[in-house]
């Protein structure tokens, strides 16, 4: 069953899949392109990300190999020290 995302514009499935990964190169001035459906992260740190819906960046601390469960437009360079993203999209 698909579900209607009226903010990314699309519809996307309830069981949550997604339809490929592609590598991120954090930039402070570039947002990603397509909007991150979730991320994966291998090597832990401080990951600072723009949410989709939120008024600015947000850093986190993400231990190896997790994923942050969180709409992302931007993964910046500044303040990250997090490696090997990997962006889930649709």
């Amino acid at each position: 069953m698909k579900i209607y995302d009226s903010v990314l514009q699309m519809n996307r499935s309830l069981a949550g899949t997604f339809g490929g990964m592609m590598d991120v190169v954090p930039s402070d001035s570039e947002d990603l392109s397509p909007v991150a459906m979730k991320l994966y992260i291998e090597t832990g740190g401080a990951l600072t990300v723009t949410p989709l819906k939120g008024d600015g960046p947000v850093t986190v601390q993400v231990p190896d190999f997790s994923e942050l469960n969180l709409n992302v437009t931007r993964v910046h360079a500044s303040g990250t020290t997090a490696a090997g993203i990997k962006a889930y999209v649709v």
